[in-house]
């Protein structure tokens, strides 16, 4: 296997921008320092981001679910989280100084799923028993992103899916869309080419009407297409489509300029198109929530957190959720131990009991009912599971049927209403990312070439083939090939 020259420049530029800054939430140790392991404690500590179900979120109430349980077996261990400030990217780069230096006093952490195959193969985080990725209930998709080289380095805690929202008050109240086509989108029986037409009957009726209730539309759709992970996602969506393959479970570069051209191809005809919101290229997931909460594009790819808040702001009349058409990518959350040498065994295994119990088939059921999206089959389709008072979100067990006013709209046994038949089905079909330990140079990468489509006057003119090109040759620089 052969390994780029410029992988050294990329891991170099990343130990030099890393840094040891923690806070926000429980505050970690000060800006750029790492305070030592307190090995004779008897308090477990989670290095985690922000939970996006509120300040006394779902997952601190597991927490102090777990906390409880050993306060009533008189055990003196107990735990608390520390909230990592900054975006995804800055997140991974404390994490991974922090773990680096064997100081920082953390003996879980939070990783993407995209993550995972860095920290193991650096061996900063510890081999967990099979059965922490593969019990005959967590979906194979998120069990796959806990492993690295055929052994399991973390635990499935949340999983993420693309998911495409849509206005139905513009669909059918404005553009006239029948039910027939409405039931397909919401059944994910629609290709993109099916939406694009669903986008330009909108579009028409926008140009026709005289009334206010097309006042803010500027455009049919919206994404994260700004050059983050969020491009990222969008483009992996675009290539997996199209049939390219980007590497191999080992993370090996697989694609070649021909297959990468079928990729830039499906890419360009998704968001180099007057369908697309222009703001689209400036904004992440907060951004486009706004825009298509305001009603400014009828359609909108977005993660499943975003259907509470979108529910609450425009109501079953107005919002419908789909399986995106063609590829949707997976994203989420896993739980790893860390491999610090100077955590003694005692330590160790309350740090695996305190992940066993918050991605059990309880925990998952209140991560789903919270508005993340669960990473156990069981959470969308027992009816003997469901999350208890201990480790309930507030309102999260309101009524049991209809919207329940602002909150999510749920089903006869309580879960969000478009959990099983809308949910499960994204996340069983969902895309992988790469699987590599150069997760970070492959995305700089890609979002770098994807990014020029947009801002280079050259790149746009550049016809499919030469872009593929250009495209190869980044990622043949960064990543390992045959």
């Amino acid at each position: 296997m052969r390994y780029p020259v410029r992988l050294l420049v990329w891991c170099a530029a990343l130990l030099l921008g890393a840094t040891g800054c923690f806070g926000g939430g429980e505050p970690g140790p000060p800006t750029g320092t790492a305070s030592a392991r307190p090995v004779t404690g008897t308090q477990l500590v989670i290095a985690t981001g922000v939970d996006v179900t509120g300040k006394n979120g779902v997952r601190k109430r597991l927490v102090d679910a777990w906390n409880d349980v050993q306060e009533k077996q008189n055990s003196p261990w107990r735990a608390r989280a520390v909230i990592l400030p900054g975006s995804a990217d800055l997140q991974r780069s404390q994490l991974l100084a922090a773990l680096q230096s064997g100081g920082a006093a953390y003996d879980i952490v939070n990783l993407d799923v995209t993550w995972v195959p860095e920290f193991a193969a650096a061996g900063l985080v510890r081999e967990l028993p099979e059965s922490f990725a593969d019990d005959g209930d967590i979906l194979a998709k998120a069990s796959a992103t806990a492993r690295w080289k055929g052994k399991v380095y973390a635990a499935p805690y949340n999983s993420d899916v693309g998911l495409l929202y849509y206005r139905r008050d513009y669909l059918a109240g404005g553009a006239g869309v029948d039910e027939k086509k409405l039931d397909a989108l919401a059944r994910g029986r629609t290709t993109w080419d099916d939406l694009a037409s669903l986008m330009d009957a909108v579009d028409a009726w926008v140009r026709a009407d005289k009334s206010d209730r097309s006042k803010n539309y500027r455009n049919a759709w919206t994404s994260q297409l700004s050059p983050y992970e969020g491009l990222t996602v969008n483009g992996v969506e675009a290539f997996t489509a199209a049939g390219v393959r980007l590497t191999d479970e080992d993370g090996t570069y697989t694609a070649s300029p021909p297959t990468l051209e079928k990729g830039v191809t499906e890419f360009r005809r998704r968001v180099a198109s007057p369908r697309t919101y222009e703001d689209a290229f400036a904004s992440d997931e907060a951004g486009t929530l706004k825009d298509f909460a305001e009603g400014r594009t009828a359609f909108l790819r977005h993660w499943p957190y975003a259907y509470r808040t979108l529910h609450a702001a425009l109501g079953d009349d107005k919002l419908g959720v789909a399986p995106l058409p063609g590829a949707a990518v997976l994203g989420g959350q896993n739980l790893a131990v860390s491999a610090a040498a100077s955590m003694p065994g005692e330590r160790v295994r309350k740090a695996r009991e305190l992940v066993a119990f918050l991605t059990d088939r309880t925990s998952e059921r209140c991560l789903l009912d919270a508005g993340f999206a669960a990473t156990r089959a069981s959470s969308y389709t027992d009816p003997n599971v469901s999350c208890d008072d201990r480790r309930a979100l507030p309102g999260t067990a309101g009524p049991s049927e209809g919207s329940g006013g602002g909150d999510t709209p749920r089903d006869a046994a309580r879960r969000p209403r478009y959990a099983r038949d809308t949910l499960l089905p994204a996340l069983e079909a969902a895309a992988l990312r790469p699987r590599t330990p150069l997760y970070g140079a492959f995305t700089h990468a890609f979002t770098t070439e994807l990014a020029a489509l947009h801002t280079s006057a050259t790149a746009r003119a550049a016809p499919d083939e030469d872009i593929a090109r250009r495209l190869d040759t980044a990622l043949r620089a960064v990543l390992p090939s045959g």
